[in-house]
């Protein structure tokens, strides 16, 4: 029997490459998604394979799928600092209903469960790179705590449910991923920073630019998240590249890679703004054996030039 799985938050930017790399497994993928972030355009192309359903629905108040599911992946979540303070309460209810609702739904159709957590549940970390097994370091009254704190309860939840139902789960944390189908207005520094340099108008980096993150090609990641799937990893394990860089660098790097003369300029940094952030990875090495494999320039040239035919606001 081919194995059918659902994805909320399906037609996100990693979401739909998700659904997209789960059709060319041969697998059947439910898409369930309200579009508050997600977007028509990222699986319209999908519509038209065989195996692909969407599902138009708030998995904070429902997932309704019936029959057979071999794997829920809950990516339904709005995922940019513009996006959750925009939505704040939305997150907190996508976070918390939205996860007991996708884990109800892998338990009861005895299903594989995969939570994409993410590398926020560190806050602005006082250990560097970020093992799993360092808890982190978040203000749970901030402005970026309503995304903070609502991956932190999905992940307890996820493991309240695996110790008191058994359901068979696993926990990602996804750093800093990057690559087409980003929504050039959501807000995150490489579609800014990307479209901007593209306008020829100023490019607008946060502080003094010196903090960093670290880019992983969302090809990688999918592949990641399709290896977890297939594993009986419980996790939590860090999934993202080690390479880090600064949001300066960054800004200059896109701007030399446009070919743009923008300029770059400063502006206010956002309150908790983490420094620095950079997985340690050993544990997807060892235990599903990954590690990232798209060259970083490669994917910016790549991300580039799907901005520049396809990436524009509806």
């Amino acid at each position: 029997m081919v194995e059918r799985v659902v994805v909320t938050g399906g037609a996100g930017f990693v979401g739909s490459h998700l659904c997209e790399a789960l059709l060319d497994t041969g697998r059947e993928v439910l898409c369930v998604d309200n579009f508050v972030t997600g977007r028509p355009r990222n699986v319209e192309p999908l519509l038209q394979r065989d195996g692909f359903t969407l599902v138009r629905a708030d998995v904070s108040e429902e997932i309704p799928v019936e029959g057979p599911v071999s794997a829920v992946f809950h990516l339904a979540s709005p995922a940019s600092p513009p996006e959750y303070l925009r939505l704040p309460l939305e997150t907190l209810r996508v976070g918390s209903a939205g996860t007991l609702r996708a884990l109800e739904l892998a338990r009861g159709k005895n299903a594989r469960f995969v939570l994409a957590s993410t590398s926020e549940t560190y806050g602005d970390p006082l250990v560097h790179p970020q093992p799993e097994t360092y808890w982190g370091n978040v203000n749970p009254v901030g402005p970026r705590s309503v995304y903070d704190e609502a991956k932190r309860f999905g992940e307890a939840a996820t493991m309240a449910h695996r110790r008191t139902h058994g359901t068979n789960t696993a926990i990602v944390r996804i750093f800093n991923t990057f690559g087409p189908r980003m929504r050039p207005d959501d807000g995150r520094a490489i579609p800014t920073f990307i479209s901007k340099a593209l306008a020829g108008e100023p490019i607008p980096v946060s502080g003094d630019g010196r903090q960093t993150r670290s880019l992983c090609f969302v090809d990688d990641l999918v592949d990641a998240l399709l290896r977890v799937l297939e594993s009986d990893i419980e996790g939590p394990v860090n999934l993202g590249n080690p390479q880090e860089i600064t949001m300066i660098g960054l800004a200059e790097w896109i701007r030399e890679l446009t070919g743009s003369t923008s300029e770059i300029v400063f502006t206010p940094a956002m309150e908790n703004d983490p420094k620095v952030r950079r997985p340690d990875i050993r544990l997807a090495r060892r235990a599903l054996g990954w590690e990232p494999r798209s060259a970083v320039e490669d994917g910016l040239k790549r991300t580039i030039e799907w901005f520049g035919t396809e990436g524009i606001p509806e």
